[in-house]
């Protein structure tokens, strides 16, 4: 476990998938990042990489061959992900392509993730560097999971999502795979808040695809804290919790699970990127926190 502290937060990340697991007030001690209980959902801010979500078949072919990767990617729980710098306000972390992960995807890359804290607010900036020779396809995201209450005497029906736009959007049904399908429900209607209730994910992630907001807040009707997610450059949003759970995760993507009807072609997948030999591609999003 490593922690950076500022006079607002105090910051901790694991070292196993270079995890951020805790964003404390300084002031009040409160805990804003979900607790990760394994009984209910055992991760709290996964990195997801080189895919986001699951694949059909959890597989997937390039230049002819098929290979197998896991839901999310090999950068979550990875135990050898490093720490490669520390100061005072940041942490970053490193890991590169080996002969194990050459069996699941066929791409040579440096990947590196750091942690900055600036005042009330943590970036989270992600590098991916193409070491090999031709062109690398891959996807990342990110699914922080926040407290939802954050105070004994709430509820989660309190709470709700408030949009920087007014947004009219569907999210996009997921099949029993968790495959992404053509089924569409209607989530907003020229509204900027999407409000919280327990039976919101009975059918599983809420995926948009369509919105022009690039900032998400997550408020309460009674308490002043809001968490707020700032995700400019990431085409996708997921927002999702476990049925019935004290806690939202608020999730940028670049990239989106596997539809289902994929024919399983890595380069043509929905929301795929490529990387030319020797080129870097960065990214990041925000998380403030005012009380």
């Amino acid at each position: 476990m490593y922690k950076i502290i500022n006079e607002f937060l105090e910051v901790s990340v694991k070292s196993s998938g270079a995890e951020l697991c805790s964003i404390k007030s300084v002031k009040t001690g409160k805990e804003f990042m979900w607790d990760s209980n394994p009984e209910i959902w055992g991760s709290s801010s996964p990195i997801l990489f080189p895919i986001v979500g699951g694949l059909r078949n959890n597989s997937f072919y390039y230049k002819g061959k098929s290979y197998s990767l896991p839901r999310h990617g090999f950068v979550r729980n990875n135990n050898k992900i490093v720490l490669s710098e520390e100061t005072s306000d940041s942490l970053s972390f490193f890991l590169k392509y080996s002969e194990e992960t050459l069996k699941n995807y066929p791409f040579k890359f440096e990947f590196s993730t750091k942690y900055t804290l600036h005042q009330n607010k943590i970036i989270i900036g992600t590098r991916v560097y193409n070491t090999g020779d031709e062109a690398m396809f891959f996807s990342l995201g990110a699914h922080p999971a926040f407290q939802c209450p954050l105070n004994d005497q709430e509820a989660y029906e309190d709470y709700f999502l408030e949009f920087e736009k007014e947004e009219t959007s569907s999210t996009y049904l997921l099949d029993e795979n968790g495959q992404v399908t053509s089924d569409t429900m209607p989530v907003m209607n020229r509204s900027k808040t999407l409000n919280l209730y327990k039976g919101i994910f009975d059918k599983d992630a809420l995926i948009f695809k369509d919105l022009k907001s690039r900032k998400v807040s997550l408020k309460s009707k009674k308490s002043s804290s809001v968490i707020s997610i700032n995700y400019e450059g990431f085409p996708y949003l997921g927002i999702w919790a476990k049925p019935n759970a004290n806690f939202v995760c608020i999730e940028p993507w670049l990239g989106i699970a596997d539809s289902s009807s994929s024919d399983q072609n890595f380069e043509t997948k929905e929301g795929i990127m490529s990387l030319q030999s020797k080129k870097t591609f960065d990214v990041f999003y925000e998380i403030s926190i005012e009380e």
